[in-house]
């Protein structure tokens, strides 16, 4: 099993999603939350940090762990982990990701979302009634 954190990265009242341009045919041209592996001897608040500046060139804050989905794709199993985070500063730039949006959370579920994400994005939604 593969350990993924995510985050679900706030600004004005908005969430971050990203559309992949890499990875495997499980996640390519998926919207997700945005995040990655842990590496070793990192914590997964460090992972999310350094993933979304890597991917982003943004600087975010962990607030948060709020809820967990294991997912079974073809060719992997993944334990993706979702942190709630604050933007913090900088200007976005892809580098792993093709296209991106800030969008209300209560629209999450009108995104073409990678597997793995669809459970977390139903819980974000639940926060947002």
């Amino acid at each position: 099993m593969i350990n993924v954190v995510a985050a679900l990265i706030y600004k004005d009242d908005c969430v971050l999603i990203a559309k992949r341009a890499t990875g495997d045919n499980d996640v390519i041209n998926k919207w997700e939350f945005p995040g990655g592996k842990v590496e070793d001897g990192e914590s997964e608040k460090q992972a999310i940090e350094r993933e979304i500046k890597e991917e982003f060139d943004i600087e975010i804050k962990v607030n948060r762990y709020l809820v967990n989905n294991v997912h079974h794709y073809p060719s992997k199993t993944v334990n993706l982990k979702l942190y709630e985070c604050k933007y913090i500063s900088g200007e976005i730039n892809l580098h792993d990701h093709f296209d991106y949006k800030w969008v209300n959370p209560k629209e999450l579920l009108d995104y073409d979302l990678a597997t793995a994400d669809i459970p977390l994005a139903r819980y974000v939604k639940k926060l947002h009634k």
